[in-house]
């Protein structure tokens, strides 16, 4: 029997890297799956490949009434809603006096308010279901400095967590929130960016960047009762980067 057996999640930003890592093992532990993207195309067929256990629904993040479709369709589908993992997010390579206020803007919306407005309008799914686990993607910029915009909303994440753990609590939802340091997913392994990556991974006491399934098996147990006692709190998966 699978950990998440008969357990109904949403993974936002779910139709490549990480996120669709998550989604995968989640349908392999018995999970009913909602996959949400921007990316239609590439959803739709990550759906279709995980089986009748998934459906794909078009997400903006940010907007209140995507996230009331999805909830609903949610329900329809599979039934009330025990996981939620908030891992859609963006970075941008600019420096503070290069962002415009419009680009600073966006970042906070696609990873700071799609996780406020997630947990709002999961939770009363939730509470039908008699409880359930919210798993916030923030990073190792949520506990140390990294790029502007990214560094300040993933640190938001990492605040937001530990209030709507309290604030939920009493509705049997948990809320925890993972910090990934550097993994290999598509955009870190190409060419223009592998070889930074691959000299910084000397700089990591493990000596070497994390795969995506190993933030998804953290992701797993934080979604799973294996992890019930287990609210208001950071899961670091950094090789040891902030140990230092």
């Amino acid at each position: 029997m699978g950990r998440l057996e008969n357990k109904v999640a949403i993974i936002t930003g779910s139709a490549q890297g990480m996120g669709a890592a998550h989604a995968k093992l989640f349908v392999s532990q018995g999970a009913k799956v909602v996959l949400t993207d921007l990316n239609e195309e590439k959803g739709q067929a990550f759906a279709a490949e995980l089986g009748e256990n998934a459906i794909f629904v078009k997400q903006n993040v940010a907007s209140e009434e995507d996230w009331a479709t999805v909830v609903a369709k949610a329900e329809e589908a599979f039934g009330p809603v025990n996981v939620l993992v908030n891992n859609a997010g963006i970075t941008m390579a600019k420096s503070m006096f290069d962002m415009t206020v419009e680009e600073y803007r966006r970042i906070v919306d696609i990873n700071q308010v799609s996780v406020f407005l997630g947990m709002k309008t999961v939770a009363p799914s939730m509470e039908k279901a008699g409880g359930g686990s919210i798993v916030n993607i923030s990073s190792l910029n949520g506990l140390v400095a990294g790029a502007i915009g990214y560094t300040d909303t993933k640190f938001a994440v990492r605040g937001m967590t530990k209030s709507a753990a309290i604030s939920l609590a009493s509705m049997g939802i948990r809320v925890n929130s993972v910090h990934p340091g550097v993994i290999a997913t598509p955009m870190t392994v190409q060419e223009d960016t592998k070889a930074a990556v691959e000299a910084f991974a000397k700089f990591i006491p493990l000596k070497r960047v994390a795969q995506s399934e190993e933030v998804s098996n953290m992701v797993l147990f934080l979604a799973s009762d294996d992890s019930s006692y287990s609210t208001g709190s950071e899961f670091v998966i950094d090789g040891g980067i902030s140990a230092q």
